[in-house]
């Protein structure tokens, strides 16, 4: 791992080929109900110590918010590190179009980094390498539009694999986190590669650990879950995490952290290696170590993201985070699974494949039963 800087009051880490970004990143996705809110949130951002800013023109009114943010406030642009994103789609044309236009909401002639959001299909992975993205891509570069090009993905990770394998990319921004590691050993190839590698929300997405039920508290003990989850992909070597504030009082912990780059202490790391330990013991010969040798599934189920649900849900008493992202089943597009764990057939395809013998069509039902609420969309495309 690449020893961090100290920037600004808080640690910074290289990013791809770019400019060193503060080991926490901030998402401009929430702080949207008027430019005042976001203005408020900047300001402590950067007293904080952050410097990178994430924003999207999928994320409604961020871009134009935080251009008018850093003029009021007066940020020199050499002071903060700017990351924007496209949807993967499109001709080249319209690409530059997108970004231009972008560029101008956000009152600068370039940002440093341009991620192409939401590579989550293989029609989109060969839109970016061999399609119109891979021709956008060299013109954003040769124009001097931005210093970077990566990608997001909320895809599997075989897609993941594929992406970061390509080359094509210095950066990427994945679901990186202590309760799903799955893609942890994708970010450490991304990392040997010299990518920059960004943590999607891993306070939220990563099991609204903000509000924690007892159990995980009382499970990650002496730490708080949002601390320890912070700090294990920190001493991980990720470059940076994303925080979606929605006023000053949710970086504290951030500032407090501002310096925690450095490896877990042993109280830390017995506290990590304690979760799976007590999933499997609460839930016996029902735990799924999602390793994936269940699929592919006929019936295109991603029966190890349905599992870690029902794995939470009853080893942690996550019950509302569970019920929430199993709504989003079906009415998310690709940026979610498509089809709910009651369309098992019953085939019994995946059976034999699973080391663990897990009766999987029974804990897929049983999920379903258990989490099934009304349907719930992404807060933005």
């Amino acid at each position: 791992m690449t020893p961090p800087e100290s920037g600004g009051g808080m640690d910074r880490r290289p990013f791809g080929s770019g400019s060193a970004v503060s080991i926490f990143t901030l998402g401009l996705m929430r702080a949207l109900d008027h430019p005042g809110q976001l203005r408020v949130v900047l300001a402590a951002a950067l007293d904080a110590g952050i410097n990178h800013l994430e924003t999207a023109r999928a994320y409604g009114p961020s871009e134009r918010y935080l251009g008018l943010a850093l003029a009021e406030l007066g940020v020199a642009r050499q002071g903060v590190v700017i990351t924007t994103k496209l949807l993967p789609q499109g001709s080249c044309a319209e690409g530059l179009a997108s970004l231009r236009e972008g560029l101008a909401r956000l009152g600068v002639d370039r940002v440093d980094n341009l991620a192409l959001h939401g590579i989550n299909s293989p029609e989109q992975l060969h839109w970016a390498l061999q399609g119109a993205g891979a021709e956008l891509r060299h013109a954003i570069l040769g124009e001097g539009l931005a210093g970077q090009v990566g990608f997001s993905s909320h895809g599997t990770p075989e897609l993941v694999a594929a992406a970061i394998s390509s080359d094509a990319f210095r950066f990427c921004s994945l679901h990186l986190h202590l309760l799903n590691q799955t893609l942890l050993p994708l970010a450490a190839e991304a990392l040997r590669r010299g990518m920059g590698v960004m943590a999607i929300s891993p306070a939220d997405k990563g099991g609204q650990l903000f509000a924690p039920p007892q159990r995980l508290v009382d499970d990650c003990a002496p730490f708080s879950p949002l601390e320890l989850a912070y700090r294990f992909l920190l001493a991980r070597g990720v470059s940076t995490l994303t925080l979606g504030a929605t006023g000053p009082d949710d970086l504290s912990l951030a500032h407090r952290l501002r310096r925690a780059s450095g490896p877990l202490s042993a109280a830390e790391q017995t506290a990590v290696e304690r979760l799976p330990l007590l999933q499997r013991a609460r839930l016996g010969n029902s735990w799924c170590g999602q390793c994936r040798s269940c699929l592919p599934c006929p019936r295109d189920l991603e029966i190890p993201t349905l599992l870690q649900l029902r794995n939470l849900h009853l080893a942690h008493d996550m019950e509302a985070f569970a019920r929430e992202r199993y709504a989003m089943v079906g009415q998310a597009g690709n940026w979610f699974p498509r089809i709910k764990a009651d369309q098992c057939r019953h085939c019994g395809d995946c059976l034999p494949r699973c080391p663990h013998g897990l009766e999987i069509p029974v804990l897929l039902q049983h999920t379903h039963d258990l989490l099934q609420a009304p349907p719930r969309r992404r807060l933005w495309g």
